[in-house]
Protein backbone atom coordinates (compact mmCIF):
# COMPACT_ATOMS: atom_id res chain seq x y z
CA UNK A 1 0.00 0.00 0.00
CA UNK A 2 1.52 3.51 -1.03
CA UNK A 3 0.88 5.88 1.29
CA UNK A 4 1.09 10.12 0.23
CA UNK A 5 1.87 12.18 3.70
CA UNK A 6 1.40 15.64 3.73
CA UNK A 7 2.08 18.59 6.33
CA UNK A 8 1.35 22.24 6.57
CA UNK A 9 0.87 23.07 10.06
CA UNK A 10 4.20 24.67 10.40
CA UNK A 11 5.88 27.16 8.36
CA UNK A 12 7.55 23.56 7.02
CA UNK A 13 5.77 21.66 3.99
CA UNK A 14 6.71 18.51 3.79
CA UNK A 15 5.60 15.50 1.59
CA UNK A 16 6.42 11.52 1.65
CA UNK A 17 5.56 8.82 0.16
CA UNK A 18 6.30 5.06 2.02
CA UNK A 19 4.68 1.76 1.83
CA UNK A 20 4.13 -0.79 4.51
CA UNK A 21 8.02 -1.74 4.31
CA UNK A 22 9.45 1.39 3.91
CA UNK A 23 10.19 4.94 2.79
CA UNK A 24 9.87 5.91 -0.83
CA UNK A 25 10.65 9.58 -0.83
CA UNK A 26 10.47 12.64 1.03
CA UNK A 27 10.88 16.35 0.39
CA UNK A 28 11.01 18.96 2.84
CA UNK A 29 10.98 22.42 2.33
CA UNK A 30 11.29 24.93 5.20
CA UNK A 31 10.93 28.49 3.69
CA UNK A 32 8.61 31.41 3.95
CA UNK A 33 6.80 30.79 0.34
CA UNK A 34 3.48 30.42 0.89
CA UNK A 35 2.12 26.57 0.95
CA UNK A 36 -0.71 27.71 -1.88
CA UNK A 37 2.33 27.90 -3.88
CA UNK A 38 4.94 24.78 -3.30
CA UNK A 39 2.75 22.32 -2.01
CA UNK A 40 1.99 20.69 -5.17
CA UNK A 41 4.49 21.30 -7.19
CA UNK A 42 6.53 19.26 -4.36
CA UNK A 43 3.94 16.49 -4.80
CA UNK A 44 4.22 16.02 -8.29
CA UNK A 45 7.99 16.37 -7.98
CA UNK A 46 8.11 13.67 -5.42
CA UNK A 47 5.51 11.77 -7.75
CA UNK A 48 7.31 11.77 -10.75
CA UNK A 49 10.87 11.41 -9.12
CA UNK A 50 9.64 7.87 -7.91
CA UNK A 51 8.09 7.13 -11.15
CA UNK A 52 4.55 6.81 -9.77
CA UNK A 53 1.38 8.95 -10.24
CA UNK A 54 -1.83 9.27 -7.93
CA UNK A 55 -3.27 6.58 -9.18
CA UNK A 56 -0.77 4.11 -7.34
CA UNK A 57 -1.89 5.91 -4.12
CA UNK A 58 -3.98 4.17 -1.88
CA UNK A 59 -4.12 6.69 1.37
CA UNK A 60 -3.63 9.58 2.12
CA UNK A 61 -2.25 10.69 5.36
CA UNK A 62 -3.04 14.52 6.13
CA UNK A 63 -1.78 16.36 9.63
CA UNK A 64 -5.11 17.89 10.89
CA UNK A 65 -3.57 20.64 13.68
CA UNK A 66 -3.13 22.24 15.54
CA UNK A 67 -0.52 24.92 13.97
CA UNK A 68 -0.83 27.59 11.61
CA UNK A 69 -4.90 27.86 10.70
CA UNK A 70 -3.70 28.68 6.86
CA UNK A 71 -1.43 26.45 6.26
CA UNK A 72 -4.01 23.55 7.70
CA UNK A 73 -6.75 24.90 5.71
CA UNK A 74 -4.53 24.85 2.61
CA UNK A 75 -3.14 21.01 3.51
CA UNK A 76 -6.58 19.61 4.33
CA UNK A 77 -7.93 21.67 1.25
CA UNK A 78 -5.22 19.98 -1.14
CA UNK A 79 -5.65 16.66 0.04
CA UNK A 80 -9.44 16.52 -0.75
CA UNK A 81 -8.91 17.63 -3.80
CA UNK A 82 -6.58 14.82 -4.14
CA UNK A 83 -8.98 12.37 -2.85
CA UNK A 84 -11.94 13.78 -4.33
CA UNK A 85 -10.14 13.38 -7.88
CA UNK A 86 -8.63 9.53 -7.29
CA UNK A 87 -11.21 8.42 -5.01
CA UNK A 88 -8.49 7.56 -2.41
CA UNK A 89 -9.36 7.44 1.27
CA UNK A 90 -7.73 9.88 3.90
CA UNK A 91 -6.41 9.60 7.42
CA UNK A 92 -5.70 12.61 9.93
CA UNK A 93 -3.69 12.71 12.60
CA UNK A 94 -2.00 14.83 14.92
CA UNK A 95 0.39 17.63 14.04
CA UNK A 96 2.00 17.27 17.53
CA UNK A 97 1.95 13.42 17.73
CA UNK A 98 3.25 13.62 14.11
CA UNK A 99 6.58 16.01 15.82
CA UNK A 100 7.07 13.54 18.28
CA UNK A 101 7.21 10.53 16.49
CA UNK A 102 10.46 11.65 15.12
CA UNK A 103 12.03 11.09 18.53
CA UNK A 104 11.66 7.09 18.14
CA UNK A 105 11.88 5.09 21.27
CA UNK A 106 13.60 7.10 23.47
CA UNK A 107 13.14 6.61 27.43
CA UNK A 108 12.72 10.52 27.87
CA UNK A 109 9.38 12.57 27.72
CA UNK A 110 8.55 14.19 24.13
CA UNK A 111 7.64 17.56 24.46
CA UNK A 112 6.68 19.29 21.19
CA UNK A 113 6.30 22.64 21.16
CA UNK A 114 4.31 24.88 18.18
CA UNK A 115 4.30 28.63 18.44
CA UNK A 116 0.38 29.89 19.18
CA UNK A 117 1.19 33.39 19.35
CA UNK A 118 -0.20 35.42 21.60
CA UNK A 119 2.16 34.51 24.08
CA UNK A 120 1.01 30.76 23.67
CA UNK A 121 1.96 27.21 22.40
CA UNK A 122 0.41 24.09 21.09
CA UNK A 123 1.84 21.62 22.80
CA UNK A 124 1.64 18.10 24.63
CA UNK A 125 3.63 15.66 26.68
CA UNK A 126 4.47 11.91 25.33
CA UNK A 127 6.11 8.81 26.33
CA UNK A 128 7.23 5.52 24.46
CA UNK A 129 5.31 2.57 26.53
CA UNK A 130 6.10 -0.79 24.89
CA UNK A 131 6.82 0.76 21.40
CA UNK A 132 3.46 2.54 21.61
CA UNK A 133 3.64 6.49 21.74
CA UNK A 134 1.36 7.55 24.84
CA UNK A 135 -0.15 11.34 25.53
CA UNK A 136 1.03 12.14 29.02
CA UNK A 137 -0.03 15.94 28.78
CA UNK A 138 -3.32 16.22 26.40
CA UNK A 139 -2.71 17.99 23.54
CA UNK A 140 -3.95 21.78 24.14
CA UNK A 141 -2.87 25.53 23.81
CA UNK A 142 -0.64 26.89 26.57
CA UNK A 143 1.48 29.46 28.22
CA UNK A 144 5.11 28.25 28.36
CA UNK A 145 5.22 29.02 32.30
CA UNK A 146 2.24 26.31 32.73
CA UNK A 147 3.64 23.99 30.25
CA UNK A 148 7.28 24.31 32.48
CA UNK A 149 5.13 24.13 35.88
CA UNK A 150 3.78 20.54 34.74
CA UNK A 151 7.12 19.60 33.88
CA UNK A 152 8.72 20.11 37.05
CA UNK A 153 6.13 17.89 38.83
CA UNK A 154 7.96 14.96 36.80
CA UNK A 155 11.28 13.45 37.60
CA UNK A 156 12.08 12.38 33.92
CA UNK A 157 14.48 14.24 31.42
CA UNK A 158 12.67 15.85 28.52
CA UNK A 159 13.11 16.29 24.83
CA UNK A 160 11.51 19.78 23.13
CA UNK A 161 11.68 20.22 19.78
CA UNK A 162 9.43 22.33 17.05
CA UNK A 163 9.59 25.67 15.85
CA UNK A 164 8.34 27.22 19.69
CA UNK A 165 12.18 26.61 20.57
CA UNK A 166 13.06 29.74 19.02
CA UNK A 167 11.34 32.26 21.36
CA UNK A 168 10.85 30.00 24.45
CA UNK A 169 14.43 27.67 24.38
CA UNK A 170 16.22 29.83 26.81
CA UNK A 171 13.40 29.70 29.20
CA UNK A 172 13.12 26.42 29.10
CA UNK A 173 16.90 25.63 30.01
CA UNK A 174 16.87 28.38 32.88
CA UNK A 175 13.63 26.70 34.08
CA UNK A 176 14.27 23.11 33.75
CA UNK A 177 18.26 23.01 33.51
CA UNK A 178 19.83 19.80 32.62
CA UNK A 179 16.57 17.93 32.87
CA UNK A 180 16.27 19.76 29.34
CA UNK A 181 17.19 18.38 25.91
CA UNK A 182 16.35 19.87 22.66
CA UNK A 183 16.47 17.59 19.71
CA UNK A 184 19.00 18.05 16.55
CA UNK A 185 17.89 20.28 13.80
CA UNK A 186 16.82 17.56 11.10
CA UNK A 187 14.23 16.13 13.90
CA UNK A 188 13.18 19.87 15.03
CA UNK A 189 10.90 20.40 12.28
CA UNK A 190 7.50 18.58 10.90
CA UNK A 191 8.50 15.59 8.78
CA UNK A 192 5.75 13.70 6.29
CA UNK A 193 7.55 10.68 7.07
CA UNK A 194 6.78 10.66 10.29
CA UNK A 195 3.03 11.42 9.75
CA UNK A 196 2.89 8.34 7.11
CA UNK A 197 4.18 5.65 10.33
CA UNK A 198 2.14 7.31 12.68
CA UNK A 199 -0.79 7.22 10.58
CA UNK A 200 0.10 3.63 9.46
CA UNK A 201 0.39 2.78 13.11
CA UNK A 202 -2.96 3.64 14.23
CA UNK A 203 -4.22 1.78 11.61
CA UNK A 204 -2.41 -1.54 12.43
CA UNK A 205 -3.39 -0.85 15.91
CA UNK A 206 -6.83 -0.15 15.44
CA UNK A 207 -6.37 3.13 16.72
CA UNK A 208 -7.75 5.02 13.85
CA UNK A 209 -9.49 3.69 10.10
CA UNK A 210 -9.49 5.23 6.92
CA UNK A 211 -11.95 7.46 6.02
CA UNK A 212 -14.18 9.55 3.51
CA UNK A 213 -11.95 12.94 2.67
CA UNK A 214 -15.57 14.55 3.67
CA UNK A 215 -15.20 13.76 7.29
CA UNK A 216 -11.98 14.99 7.76
CA UNK A 217 -11.91 18.85 9.73
CA UNK A 218 -8.54 20.82 11.29
CA UNK A 219 -7.97 20.51 14.24
CA UNK A 220 -7.84 24.18 15.32
CA UNK A 221 -7.69 23.83 19.61
CA UNK A 222 -8.66 27.45 19.31
CA UNK A 223 -10.65 30.06 17.86
CA UNK A 224 -8.90 31.63 15.14
CA UNK A 225 -7.82 35.58 15.45
CA UNK A 226 -10.64 36.97 13.04
CA UNK A 227 -12.76 34.80 15.30
CA UNK A 228 -11.79 36.55 18.73
CA UNK A 229 -12.05 40.00 16.97
CA UNK A 230 -15.98 39.24 15.69
CA UNK A 231 -16.96 38.13 19.25
CA UNK A 232 -15.13 41.04 20.80
CA UNK A 233 -17.07 43.41 18.53
CA UNK A 234 -20.07 42.22 19.06
CA UNK A 235 -19.89 41.61 22.53
CA UNK A 236 -19.31 45.37 22.73
CA UNK A 237 -22.20 46.06 19.93
CA UNK A 238 -24.15 44.31 22.92
CA UNK A 239 -23.08 45.88 25.85
CA UNK A 240 -23.71 49.80 23.88
CA UNK A 241 -27.19 48.64 22.75
CA UNK A 242 -27.81 47.63 26.29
Amino acid sequence: MNILAIDTSSIVATVAVMDRKKLLGEYTINSPMTHSQKLMPIIDELLSTLELSMEDIELIAVSRGPGSFTGIRIGIATVKGLAHGWNIPVIGVSSLEGLAYNITYSKELICPIMDARRNQVYTGVYKWVKHKLVDIIKEAPSSIDKLIDELKQRQEKVIFLGDGLGRYKDDIISSLGEKAVFAPQYVNMQRASSIAQLALDKINGGQSKPENYLNITPVYLRKSEAERQYEEKMKRCSEINE
